[in-house]
């Protein structure tokens, strides 16, 4: 019995220290360098941005962790993908379009076709997820 109370605790001792150890690798993390195919999109610029095709638009704050493991995906996204543009909204900076298009939480992915919002993506999903959520526009 106390063999087995002591790999209990054991275990109970490493899984803590993983998640601490996890929590501060990402509080820590440096914020991946947008791609120079993503727009940053404010009150001026959004209207033309999201006018015509497919339009991906990611909703963050630089504080926001998730927003940080969301950031190489869009740039791969936005590497990868010519017919669609990418753009981020900073939601400390742009309340105004936050209000807007009520967005509650981040990182919201908002997937525009012609200037109208047809997907809502709210948080960290893979990038065969939103692909998936984009190709359903393209057929």
């Amino acid at each position: 019995m106390s063999t087995t109370l002591i790999i209990i605790l054991a275990v109970l001792v490493a899984l803590i220290g993983l998640i601490t150890f996890n929590f501060y690798r990402m509080k820590n993390a440096k914020p991946v360098e947008d791609s120079k195919k993503i727009i940053q999109l404010g009150k001026k610029n959004f209207k033309p941005a999201i006018r015509r095709g497919i339009t991906l638009v990611d909703f963050w704050a630089p504080w926001c962790n998730p927003c940080k493991m969301v950031a190489p995906i869009l740039n791969d996204i936005a590497e990868s993908e010519d017919d669609i543009t990418i753009g981020k909204v900073n939601v400390d900076q742009q309340q105004y379009l936050a209000k807007k298009f009520k967005v509650r939480n981040i990182p919201t992915l908002l997937v525009f076709q012609d200037g109208v919002e047809v997907k809502r993506i709210v948080g960290v999903k893979p990038k065969k997820h939103i692909m998936k959520q984009v190709e359903q526009l393209r057929a």
